[in-house]
């Protein structure tokens, strides 16, 4: 039995087969929450239709909930979640199963007298069901895939951009403190123009007026060019590569690995 549930609630390689059905019933439930989600945060709609969302709502959570108690109760089927109990628990801290999670959180939250402001927020996470979908859609495997390659590539460029961030804004703060202190009042409140510059979105709410800070500043919106476009770089290059790759797996044997000759 929990073999079967296994195979039903795994991705399906087979169009057609009782896997692949239910995996498009679960595609179709989980864009319908998506679409009401929106759709519900219209006033009038909401109230015109709200009997309709609601029974949207619970029938989903019922639906969700016992796919995700079957998800950690048949995850000893999975090789690497293989012991009682221990791998059960290590599956239910996987990032797929804690999305499943998250998507039916706020539900419950409430029957445990959880304050009305906190729940409304966690509500939110009732966005989490979009992200459910990942499992089915081979391109947002590739997409995580790729992530975890240049991972370390990422995390580098992220700090770097970090310590631009914030040796831009000290630098800017003591250039046009004086002439603007209500604008750069701080240097936590000047990080919002150092933002805004080295993304080159440039809101004009906050701007240098003197000499040395406009030269700063173009300089500063010259370098968020660059930095910006090295992580867009990285994860190109990791694209690039993951997709070669793939290609050059497809042109081999699947039994002996060996490179199948064309023409």
């Amino acid at each position: 039995m929990k073999k079967r549930i296994y195979n039903l609630l795994s991705v399906s390689k087979t169009p057609g087969d009782t896997s692949w059905w239910f995996d498009l019933f679960l595609i179709i439930l989980i864009s319908l929450n998506v679409i009401a989600i929106v759709i519900e945060s219209v006033e009038p709609i909401r109230q015109k239709y709200e009997a309709l969302f609601k029974g949207l709502e619970l029938v989903s959570v019922i639906i969700f909930s016992i796919e995700y108690v079957l998800r950690i109760w048949t995850a000893n089927e999975i090789k690497r979640f293989h012991r009682p109990i221990t791998g059960n628990i290590r599956y239910a801290l996987t990032p797929l199963a804690i999305v499943d999670l998250f998507a039916i959180l706020p539900f419950y939250l409430p029957f445990i007298g959880l304050d009305l402001r906190v729940v409304r927020v966690m509500r939110l996470f009732r966005l989490f069901r979009l992200f459910k979908i990942a499992r089915y859609v081979k391109a947002l495997t590739v997409i995580n895939n790729v992530f975890k390659e240049r991972r370390e590539e990422l995390f580098i460029a992220i700090i770097f951009t970090f310590f631009l961030l914030l040796f831009t804004s000290t630098l800017m703060y003591y250039v046009e403190h004086e002439a603007q202190p209500e604008s750069f009042a701080s240097i936590p409140e000047t990080m919002w123009w150092s933002i805004a510059t080295l993304t080159t979105v440039g809101y004009g709410d906050i701007y240098p007026i003197t000499a040395l800070g406009k030269l700063l500043g173009g300089i500063i919106a010259v370098l968020g060019i660059g930095l910006f476009a090295l992580p867009a770089g990285i994860l190109a290059s990791g694209f690039s590569e993951h997709l070669t790759k793939t290609n050059s797996k497809k042109d081999c044997c699947p039994h002996c690995g060996q490179e199948l000759k064309r023409g």
